[in-house]
């Protein structure tokens, strides 16, 4: 099994950022890699929704529990269903200064029968880029000057 982290600084209080991160059927209109999520199931502390992501132009779905704890200020997730072998982690907000540290480690295997090391490397970059790309989009959702009307 693979382990990947990314960590960003997001310029904005940590409620602001909390609250974007738990709108995930947001995600497709600002992540580009994201196609589409469908919301499931929602109560106040637990959502389940089924992802459509693009991975090097190739679909990949899955349905996904998330475990929102808003005192603490996390999220843990965890696939159901889907694509991967086996897929969860854990988002963290934390106060950092005048902005939220953000953060996504994500635990994953993939069943490809015969893969090597190599792909196994080539896997955990291109998983380490998506979420470096999801807290990029994140970020800019946040930070973005409110439109005008």
């Amino acid at each position: 099994m693979a382990r990947v982290e990314a960590t960003t600084l997001i310029a904005a209080p940590l409620e602001a950022v909390y609250r974007q991160a738990r709108a995930v059927e947001e995600f497709p209109e600002f992540m580009p890699d994201v196609e589409s999520v469908e919301v499931l199931e929602r109560t106040d502390d637990r959502t389940v929704t089924r992802w459509v992501g693009v991975v090097q132009g190739r679909k990949v779905r899955w349905v996904e529990e998330d475990h929102w704890d808003d005192a603490t200020h996390t999220c843990h997730f965890r696939q159901r269903e889907g694509d991967f072998a086996h897929y969860a982690g854990v988002w963290r907000f934390e106060p950092a200064g005048e902005g939220t540290r953000t953060s996504v480690t994500v635990d994953f295997e993939i069943d490809l029968p015969l893969a090597g090391p190599l792909l196994s490397t080539v896997l955990r970059t291109l998983m380490r880029k998506n979420i470096e790309a999801m807290l990029a989009a994140l970020k800019a959702r946040v930070e973005a000057p409110p439109a005008r009307a």
